[in-house]
């Protein structure tokens, strides 16, 4: 048991957001399959509040960005506090978001809320958030690269994707692998006496 979670913590920490992808394609079982291992996740009443569109084609993915730097200019422009773009500033980011057509998947994980064919959910968020982390385990753990993106706002999503009202947007994956001569910030992780109490 110590050995299993030993490796599994190991293999956590080697896990990066990588913002430069291969367009080389990864194969869509091993996307199904770690789809499959998300959507094994708890959730609130065990409604399973959640939708993950697998975006591949090169049409929609430039749709996808060209929506998502829209929104990012403005974002970067104009709305964004000096806060929090200092906060971002030794990851070099900005408005640009070229992963969205470079990365060969890109997976938007979408909110379901009441509708037509869907449940009251309860504690959306929460269920989402914990599926989402199992997604991105599965993706590491299968040798895939991965970044957490959040455009604001993200309704565009729901056309480009051809979602109903009720999916809300709530995460936009690229998956793939690193391009060649990718590099990642040099980031230390707090060590565990910092983030974990016994009482």
């Amino acid at each position: 048991m110590h050995t299993a979670a030993a490796e599994f913590a190991e293999l956590m920490a080697s896990r990066r957001s990588v913002r430069e992808f291969s367009t080389e394609p990864v194969p869509d079982s091993v996307i199904d399959l770690a789809v499959r291992a998300a959507a094994s996740a708890p959730s609130g009443a065990h409604v399973q509040p959640w939708r993950f569109v697998v975006v591949t084609d090169p049409v929609r993915k430039r749709r996808l960005r060209e929506a998502a730097e829209a929104e990012e200019y403005e974002f970067y422009n104009r709305r964004a506090s000096a806060e929090w773009l200092g906060a971002i500033a030794r990851f070099g980011t900005d408005w640009h978001k070229p992963f969205l057509t470079d990365a060969p998947a890109v997976i938007v994980v979408f909110e379901v809320h009441q509708g037509p064919n869907s449940p009251k959910p309860y504690y959306v968020k929460e269920s989402v958030g914990i599926a989402v982390g199992f997604l991105l385990a599965a993706l590491h753990h299968a040798g895939l690269a991965t970044l957490t993106h959040t455009p604001s706002p993200m309704r565009f999503l729901n056309e480009v994707c051809e979602r109903p009202p009720e999916e809300r947007p709530y995460l936009v994956i690229p998956v793939g692998y690193p391009a060649p001569g990718t590099r990642v910030p040099d980031i230390v992780r707090k060590p565990l006496e910092e983030v974990m109490v016994r009482c």
